[in-house]
């Protein structure tokens, strides 16, 4: 009898669980959107909690799932989720009308992860704006100039590890070398401190991103978790920035600050120039002489170039900044290169015709090639753009509706669409940039989409890299300045050439919120005549 009334309360509360879980479900279809359908208490992230897809893989299936529609309804856990496909709208959301979407999702709460949520991706409403306008003046192509002698040190650093080897052909792992090279970049650009992550191994700067970067586990769900069970999340009270790794990165920048304060110490990093926007005395400035990043660098927005004193700055606003910029090297910026060695290393006629336009810039050079030189390469601009389309890292966009918004129907079968403040929008921008509409044949790798000729016919809001509207990425030129001089050294001096552990085609990690290589990315630096 106990037995069979166990049985009975145990299956009523699980009804109760799926009938709580799913209530939600017909959010889609009262609104007449064609969507998704979910299974309860995980909605449609089934195959990142199983592992059995790739985050890019499963918006690429929602991106398919209804090739006709504009928007598609997804379900996020239980919170309804609009899929924008269509890219007038795309255009509309993030720029037109951005005073309607200016903050990203609900993420991690402050008393959870206080030194997280200060950076400039997670900040919100006028906090951002006055953030953004205030770290703007520390990516134009004048600072990025200035940084540019310390990007190339640890690009020599890296060609000289590999030298002093006095092999042939050396076998390697591109994620795990990148990312010491990215470790060395952040280290002297963003912390004013010189490391050797080839030589040293097991630095402190290594292991902390590692650590940071380390999405498996429980911290892998809550990456999902807080904006459909916030209080569930809250109460794991798991953080994406560890009591040892705050305090790590504090300790640095604390002491950093202190010495440069008290020796007057000057240097072109990024602790040096957020000294200087807390004092007032960073502006906005352009160098309209000097060559953009590339076609990939997204503009700053009028509404977001500093145009006042701004000086709330704290050390620990600081560190936060310093951060975020220390895990999109170690991550995004190292999984670019290395979807670039790749894919050099598979297409050897698009390497040759690099490695060309390399020793061409060289010799124009005298051996020293300096930022505007390295900046006028075209082919290298090229081969980058197709990788960052191919292999983007931000597999999709996320805004959280600040005013309320409407998306008019443009067919006699589509729904007027009301989106209310609080409601997130995806834009899918992994299945975007492998629409055969936008770019035919898109597993192709052909950095010609990006010549001269084709790269003004890109449709707006179909090529996304690094976001799009004022609430873009603010580290894009960063990010292809110091991928341009690393890749320009290493074939200046190198082949990278496949071996019988390179993975063709290479597969995606899954159950990952990143787009990373499943094994990693092994290939060979075979040194070449100019070695």
């Amino acid at each position: 009898m106990f037995f069979m009334i166990l049985v009975t309360i145990t299956v009523v509360l699980l009804l109760y669980l799926i009938n709580l879980s799913t209530k939600n479900f017909d959010y889609w279809e009262k609104r007449g959107v064609k969507y998704v359908k979910p299974l309860p208490f995980v909605g449609n992230l089934l195959p990142t909690i199983t592992k059995s897809q790739s985050l890019a893989q499963i918006i690429q299936n929602f991106y398919n799932a209804f090739p006709n529609e504009r928007f598609v309804g997804i379900f996020q856990f239980t919170s309804p989720i609009l899929l924008v496909r269509d890219p007038e709208i795309i255009k509309s959301i993030t720029i037109k009308k951005f005073d309607n979407f200016v903050d990203h999702s609900d993420f991690i709460g402050s008393d959870i992860d206080p030194l997280w949520t200060k950076n400039l991706v997670a900040t919100k409403g006028d906090r951002w704006r006055d953030l953004r306008q205030t770290l703007s003046p520390v990516f134009t192509s004048s600072k990025m100039r200035t940084m540019f002698v310390l990007m190339d040190d640890c690009a020599k650093q890296l060609i000289k590890y590999f030298k002093e080897q006095n092999q042939y052909v050396v076998d390697i792992e591109l994620k795990d070398i990148f990312s010491r090279y990215t470790t060395d970049v952040i280290a002297t650009t963003a912390f004013g401190i010189q490391i050797n992550s080839l030589k040293n191994i097991n630095n402190d700067f290594i292991v902390s991103g590692r650590e940071f970067a380390n999405f498996s586990g429980l911290k892998r769900l809550v990456f999902f978790m807080y904006g459909s069970y916030p209080k569930l999340a809250k109460f794991l009270n798991i953080k994406l920035v560890s009591k040892r790794l705050g305090n790590f990165f504090r300790k640095i920048i604390n002491e950093t600050i202190a010495l440069r304060e008290e020796k007057n110490i000057v240097r072109p990093d990024l602790i040096h120039l957020l000294m200087s926007a807390r004092k007032g005395k960073l502006k906005y400035e352009e160098q309209m002489d000097l060559p953009e990043a590339g076609f990939a660098v997204v503009e700053e927005s009028e509404l977001t170039k500093s145009k006042n004193n701004v000086n709330f700055l704290t050390n620990e606003d600081i560190t936060a900044q310093a951060l975020i910029f220390f895990l999109g090297g170690f991550d995004t910026t190292s999984s670019l290169m290395c979807f670039a060695g790749y894919e050099l290393a598979v297409n050897p006629h698009i390497q040759k015709r690099l490695k060309e336009e390399v020793i061409a810039t060289d010799r124009d050079s005298n051996g020293q090639v300096t930022y505007e030189k390295l900046l006028n390469m075209k082919y290298l601009d090229m081969v980058l753009c197709e990788t960052l389309r191919r292999w983007t890292q931000g597999v999709f966009l996320d805004r959280k509706c600040t005013k309320g918004f409407e998306i008019q129907p443009e067919r006699s079968d589509e729904p007027l669409i009301k989106i209310n403040t609080g409601d997130i929008i995806w834009i899918p921008a992994f299945g975007i940039h492998h629409d055969p509409k936008y770019y035919p044949n898109p597993y192709v790798f052909d950095p010609e989409r990006f010549n001269d000729k084709n790269k003004d016919k890109i449709k707006a809001g179909t090529y996304m890299p690094f976001g799009v509207g004022p609430r873009n990425c603010i580290g894009s030129r960063f990010a292809l300045l110091e991928t341009k001089i690393l890749l320009y050294y290493l074939l200046l001096n190198f082949d990278i050439v496949t071996n019988n552990k390179t993975q063709i085609p290479v597969k995606l990690k899954k159950g990952v919120p990143l787009v990373l290589p499943e094994n990693g990315i092994h290939v060979s630096f075979r040194r070449n005549n100019n070695f």
